[in-house]
């Protein structure tokens, strides 16, 4: 069985207004992950990912692309032990 983790990612870039709080949701619940996203007041997106190590791996990668419309400049992760859920939701802007 795959150990498990817990990540905090930030994105930087043109990634709000393009769907990409949307696609983080397809893809985070696509691949079992639990966790939220939002938007932050400062134009990046912040999401928390737990899941299998690999998949968690995965999706941090992902989120370097992002859906077709973002421009991804940057993104940020650091571990991170905040207790989530079973699912993968939106959380309101902070």
């Amino acid at each position: 069985m795959s150990e498990s983790k817990t990540v905090r990612v930030v994105i930087e870039g043109r990634v709000q207004g393009v769907w990409y709080r949307g696609w983080t949701i397809e893809q985070a619940a696509a691949r079992g992950l639990a966790g939220w996203v939002r938007n932050r007041s400062d134009g990046s997106v912040e999401a928390v990912f737990h899941g299998p190590a690999v998949t968690v791996d995965d999706m941090v990668h992902a989120c370097h692309r992002g859906p077709p419309a973002a421009s991804v400049a940057r993104v940020s992760v650091e571990p991170s032990v905040e207790t989530v859920g079973h699912d993968f939701h939106q959380r309101p802007t902070a």
